[in-house]
């Protein structure tokens, strides 16, 4: 009797365990179905965000080229464009900016492409670099990092240089001397495209602190008053910048080679979200090739 019980209850511990083995499978199998639905579902969102972003550069890209053509300036430096529910099948936004890279500064051209400095775009830089509260050495560390030789112009500045203009901003994260709270303060007012031959900003968009790195005979306020000119009347030609209060010759002559009104380097962002999902694409098209040339992407 007694081993007739010992049978049965081993028998009982056996089926409970093929149950709780049986339940853990199709638990298991139940989430990697669902995580699996899941991810492709995710990834199908995904691709067809990715394509929306895609859309919203190569819009952006012709809304620029269309809006160039024929006119002797650009106006203004940045341009944001947020559209909802684009299309009938689509629940979501579509966010696009276009920047005037133009209107930055060209941390590149403080090195002339035969590796001379070129000292009135070194000066304006270490302006910026003071309008801007950041040490004015970080010009030399920069220069060093662009410049072909290996002469120091500060202790270590040639440690690790590339010796080569930079390809993006974000290299300037790479300078020895330069960190976070540096490159995060400089963002917004530098760039890395452009030519290298000269400085070259363009004064339709350009930041009261570009403004006034181009010479330190442009104050605050006068930086100031050329904000509120040009929202009005945006500048057609460079010499226009006379007409406002305080730009007499003995100001604009001494920095008339150094601007612009007209942008040639657009960075364009695209991002596209739908149900918590995001795809950005980062974009610079060059506009004054024809047709306009991509100088930079990155989609994430």
């Amino acid at each position: 009797m007694r081993y007739a019980d010992n049978q049965r209850g081993l028998a009982l511990v056996i089926t409970l365990l093929a149950l709780a083995l049986i339940t853990a499978m199709v638990v298991e199998f139940s989430y990697g179905v669902y995580t699996g639905t899941t991810d492709l579902y995710n990834w199908r969102d995904s691709q067809r965000l990715s394509l929306m972003a895609r859309s919203g550069v190569n819009v952006s890209a012709k809304f620029l080229t269309g809006i160039l053509n024929g006119k002797d300036y650009s106006y203004p430096g940045s341009l944001d464009m947020p559209v909802e529910n684009p299309f009938e099948d689509f629940s979501g936004i579509v966010n696009v900016r276009i920047e005037d890279e133009t209107a930055k500064f060209n941390v590149n051209s403080i090195v002339y492409p035969n590796g001379d400095l070129n000292e009135e775009a070194y000066y304006a830089f270490r302006r910026l670099l003071k309008i801007l509260l950041i040490d004015e050495m970080v010009a030399d560390r920069v220069a060093d990092w662009i410049d072909p030789d290996s002469e120091n112009r500060l202790a270590a500045s040639e440690a690790g240089a590339k010796n080569s203009a930079l390809f993006s901003v974000d290299e300037l994260l790479l300078i020895n001397g330069i960190n976070r709270k540096i490159y995060d303060t400089l963002l917004p007012y530098v760039t890395v495209y452009g030519i290298r031959d000269t400085l070259e900003i363009n004064i339709n968009g350009a930041e009261k602190p570009v403004l006034r790195s181009l010479s330190e005979n442009i104050s605050d306020d006068l930086a100031q008053r050329v904000i509120e000119y040009r929202r009005i009347n945006p500048f057609e030609q460079k010499d226009h910048l006379q007409k406002v209060p305080g730009f007499g010759s003995m100001v604009y002559n001494p920095i008339s080679g150094m601007i612009t009104v007209k942008g040639k380097h657009f960075a364009i962002s695209s991002s596209a979200e739908s149900h918590s999902i995001r795809r950005i694409i980062g974009a610079v098209l060059d506009t004054s090739a024809s047709p306009a040339r991509v100088e930079y992407w990155k989609e994430y």
